[in-house]
């Protein structure tokens, strides 16, 4: 079975369907590339991919040790390159609990660094992740 489908709508906006749930992602070429940038264009469903990614592997690992991170956040912050046009880096800040015990928090951040999209992208695409225990 299909994880997705796809249909292109027009004026460089494509609608995708994730086959399981019938969620639909648009998705629009951005602003910089001819595209009206009114939803995430490709490179940013990838780089957010990356983020989405890290925080499920970290809610795996905090779940199997008891450890609550309900309210961690992140920013993804995509750096594109111009020849060819391709993302070169990806920033990941993360907003961690501050009670989270420092032991666990290396085990967390290993984890997200070892993430399935983390590990598919090409090497040339920098990940730059930062953690911050706030709160």
């Amino acid at each position: 079975m299909s994880t997705a489908t796809a249909r292109y709508a027009g004026q460089l906006r494509t609608e995708a369907t994730h086959v399981a749930s019938g969620t639909v992602i648009l998705n629009d070429a951005p602003v910089d590339n001819h595209g009206r940038g009114e939803a995430f264009s490709p490179t940013d469903l990838v780089s957010t991919a990356l983020g989405t990614c890290m925080m499920t592997i970290m809610g795996i690992v905090a779940e199997r040790h008891g450890l609550d991170l309900v309210g961690t956040s992140f920013d993804v912050t995509k750096h594109m390159a111009a020849e060819p046009r391709r993302i070169s880096e990806i920033e990941i800040q993360f907003r961690m609990p501050a009670a989270l015990p420092a032991e666990k928090r290396v085990l967390l951040e290993r984890a997200a660094r070892t993430c399935p999209v983390a590990l598919s992208l090409n090497p040339e695409i920098r990940q730059t992740v930062q953690f911050s225990y706030e709160g």
